[in-house]
């Protein structure tokens, strides 16, 4: 070994070193925190951030830095240490860890430069990983992702659906890591420390794998060296380390999962790592990538192409989802899409005939295919990941974890409600409109026709933010002209005249059941208020209140969704303080086989109860 191979190890490990006391401290001083899960993985993190990842600590955000995803999202401590070490966080500000008003949370989170996306629910940071290698193809840059994951997790099954689409996609610019400590929260993990046990796990799933001892540094540079000279497929690092590394007294013990060290113990581990610091000869200078040209990283979308409807004629919401999909991509070269193996259901295909470079296809595996899309967003891609509405219920976590961090994802749900018909309940999406909305800062759309779906497709993609657009199996007739306008937190009304007795609101296919509705009482005299509410969250607050005030004080919502959290509720928060009465005709039970029209007849939600609630308010 060289001298200055020797100094480079010696420094590294003094890195490592510095990195335990800050995690202890920090945690010390938040008085909860996981200090034993930073102290294994510091040797990890001495060896990427400042032995092989290229990065500029003065603009961490920019695009051709290697990204570094912290999955472990407990030992963020660790994290953040590295980030002081190289410059980016000022030390002192390491004692404000898990404080109300600090940006250093308990798990990390996007409000940081350095951060892309919010983990700590387990199994989700090397699926997010998987966006960011693609998303390094998509602007033709060589930086490398790496990814952090704890052996805890290794059990989840996400972990496993992102070992496959790794290989799909062939990402040798991404390198995992596993910290393989052997402990998990409440007990030893799956596996302790048979090594053999992981090795022969991702052998199988078609990984390039290296086995190393954690804390050896230099066996750690190797690896990632070797990692970085892979074509082909991605690599998996399995290091074995110790819990509690470097603190005698709880290095390697079961039982100190979550705790800080305290009073005597804080200073004995404190003397004890410092005692551990030795003499440097070597600074070590982290290599900042290339910049390229400004013109390389400039975008300019063009005008989009809006498909041709004819009023009148019969376009299924599915259907022109999958137009608009196309004509997003010819104008952006930023819009990606993503699929589990239902694109020629949701027709997202369209897009993939045009732009097969920009379209991921995850097989059905739905967590990671929105684990990437939260990847690739975090990156600047514009992701519509595509399923049908109730398998992205599968996903809700990694939903929820990107509305933690107000991910730009756009996605999209079809074949939602009774509607569908035959295929039964297990098809049905009943509850995901609830989800959505639960969502902070999520937008929901509804669209009911072709021209509607378009328009809200460009909406949701001129959007920075989260968006859903839930699209329909059945064939609807275009009602709105291609001139209509359709505002986020707009609605329209169909309907009106000066003799309405109730309102009614609807939204997708309950529109068409509602003017049906609307023709089979007028035969009586009777007249209503029509609303879309294409737009339920943000939801038109002012329209629905006036238009209730208008007519008699009272509401009837009619939706293809259960009545929990769906268009009922929305338009009940919306009204509630002005004495609106809301009723709901929504899907009261497990709905069953059937045709579509018999379903929405038999669950309560067609045009003969529609008619039967407005008549009972004349």
């Amino acid at each position: 070994m060289s001298v200055e191979h020797s100094s480079r190890i010696l420094a590294l490990r003094n890195i490592a070193t510095r990195l335990r006391i800050e995690s202890i401290k920090a945690t010390s001083a938040a008085g909860s925190g996981h200090p034993t899960s930073c102290c294994s993985a510091a040797d990890i993190m001495a060896a990427l951030f400042f032995g092989q990842m290229r990065f500029d600590p003065k603009n961490p955000e920019h695009e051709d830095n290697d990204r570094f995803v912290l999955s472990k999202g407990h030992a963020a401590p660790v994290l953040y240490a590295a980030w002081s070490e190289a410059g980016v966080i000022d030390p002192k500000q390491l004692a404000s860890l898990r404080r109300i008003d600090s940006d250093l949370e308990g798990h990390p989170t996007p409000r940081l430069p350095f951060v892309d996306v919010a983990t700590g629910s387990l199994g989700q940071g090397i699926c997010a990983a998987i966006g960011i290698a693609l998303n390094a193809r998509r602007i033709q840059s060589s930086y490398r992702t790496y990814v952090l994951l704890g052996d805890g997790e290794s059990a989840e099954g996400s972990v496993w659906e992102a070992a496959q689409a790794a290989v799909s996609f062939s990402l040798d610019n991404l390198c995992a890591v596993i910290d393989v400590n052997g402990f998990g929260q409440s007990q030893m993990t799956q596996y302790g420390h048979d090594m053999a046990a992981y090795e022969q796990r991702w052998r199988a799933f078609g990984w390039h794998v290296s086995v190393v001892d954690g804390h050896d540094v230099g066996a750690l540079l190797a690896a990632l060296d070797e990692a970085a000279q892979t074509v082909g497929c991605p690599s998996m690092i399995l290091a074995r380390t110790l819990k509690g590394k470097g603190v005698s007294f709880v290095e390697g013990q079961d039982g100190w999962h979550g705790k800080p060290l305290k009073g005597n113990d804080f200073q004995c581990a404190l003397r004890e790592l410092e005692d551990q610091i030795g003499p440097e000869s070597t600074s070590l200078v982290i290599p900042v990538p290339p910049y390229r040209k400004a013109e390389d990283s400039l975008f300019r979308p063009r005008e989009v192409e809006f498909p041709d409807y004819e009023m009148g004629s019969l376009v299924a919401t599915r259907e022109a989802y999958g137009a608009i999909l196309a004509a997003l991509g010819e104008a952006d070269s930023r819009v990606v899409v993503l699929d589990a193996d239902v694109k020629n259901s949701t027709f997202s295909d369209e897009f993939e005939r045009q732009y097969p470079d920009r379209f991921f296809q995850s097989y059905i595996a739905e967590q990671v295919m929105v684990g990437a899309a939260l990847g690739l967003a975090s990156r600047g891609a514009i992701p519509f990941p595509s399923t049908f509405a109730c398998f992205l219920t599968r996903a809700a976590d990694f939903i929820r974890m990107g509305g933690i961090g107000n991910v730009n994802v756009k996605f999209s749900g079809s074949h939602a409600g009774v509607s569908i018909g035959e295929d039964g309940p297990s098809q049905m999406a009943l509850e995901d409109l609830g989800m959505m909305r639960a969502v902070p800062g999520c937008v929901v759309l509804y669209p009911c026709d072709g021209v509607s779906t378009a328009k809200l497709g460009i909406a949701a993609w001129a959007h920075q933010g989260m968006t859903y657009i839930r699209t329909s199996r059945p064939k609807t007739q275009v009602i709105y002209a291609a001139s209509e306008e359709f505002p986020i937190g707009g609605s329209k009304v169909l309907r009106a005249s000066a003799e309405d007795v109730v309102t009614v609101v609807a939204a997708g296919v309950t529109v068409f059941e509602a003017l049906a509705a609307y023709d089979e009482v007028g035969k009586d005299g009777i007249s209503f208020r029509l609303i879309d509410a294409y737009s339920i969250q943000p939801i038109d607050k002012d329209t629905l209140v006036g238009a209730a005030l208008e007519t008699g004080g009272c509401i009837i919502t009619v939706e293809d969704h259960y009545a929990p959290g769906g268009l009922g509720d929305a338009v009940s928060d919306a009204v509630s303080g002005h004495g609106i009465i809301v009723q709901r005709l929504a899907v009261r039970e497990v709905p069953r086989s059937g045709p579509s029209a018999e379903l929405l007849d038999r669950f309560g939600i067609s045009f003969r109860q529609i008619g039967a609630a407005v008549r009972a308010r004349k």
